[in-house]
């Protein structure tokens, strides 16, 4: 793991003398944005390469809106990219076109929501049950109320997503107790340079099982 200036560093791609890679955070929050005691804006804060993903509208999300900003801010990128998706957000990931997703190297995906679970949201309905072109880590709750934990471990195995299970953790944000959240913070360091953190307790992520 490489860790410089409060930047995350991929791991050398050709012999140990080779100087680390950098990489594109981009951050993507769900419906309603993410407050400022959230683990994406604190995380957003922290690192000086990550940059957040702004809609024109927040309250009323449209797919045609949302996606395609996604798409230009992973193609603008200066550096392949990982994706750090909350909520919505994650569908929205998961919605993008070839050549964005292309420019993606991994993807954290946590608590993504079910769009025919609000009418608010089902503009992102149906949600594509293709594997991802990336390595991607979804985490997931057992009492998530804008996902049930089952169609979570159904969009892990369709998309290929390591799925990391959490015990009444509600949506993942400051409502159910996640500000800084050290875990998020190890898996998002496990997916820039492959090599993960060892976190104990059983929450290293593991591959989706059927």
């Amino acid at each position: 793991m490489s860790v410089a200036n409060g930047s995350l560093l991929s791991g050398a791609t050709s012999g140990a003398a080779a100087a680390p890679e950098p990489v594109s955070i981009i951050v993507v929050p769900g419906w309603r944005d993410s407050g400022p005691g959230h683990w994406q804006s604190l995380w957003t804060d922290r690192l000086p390469q990550a940059s957040r993903v702004v809609q024109d509208d927040w309250i009323t999300p449209v797919r045609h809106a949302w996606v395609p900003t996604l798409e230009r801010t992973v193609l603008e990128a200066p550096h392949p990219v990982v994706i750090v998706a909350h909520s919505l957000g994650c569908i929205a990931t998961v919605h993008m076109g070839a050549e964005a997703s292309a420019r993606v190297t991994g993807a954290l995906l946590v608590a993504p929501a079910d769009p025919e679970r609000r009418a608010v949201l089902s503009d992102f309905a149906p949600v594509p049950y293709a594997p991802l072109p990336y390595r991607s880590i979804l985490v997931a709750s057992s009492n998530d109320p804008y996902c049930p934990i089952r169609l979570a471990g159904a969009y892990a195995r369709a998309w290929g997503s390591e799925f990391v299970r959490l015990q009444q953790a509600g949506h993942v944000n400051v409502e159910s107790g996640h500000g800084e959240w050290p875990l998020g913070w190890a898996l998002l360091h496990s997916l820039v340079d492959g090599a993960g953190w060892g976190m104990g307790s059983g929450a290293e992520p593991a591959r989706s099982a059927a």
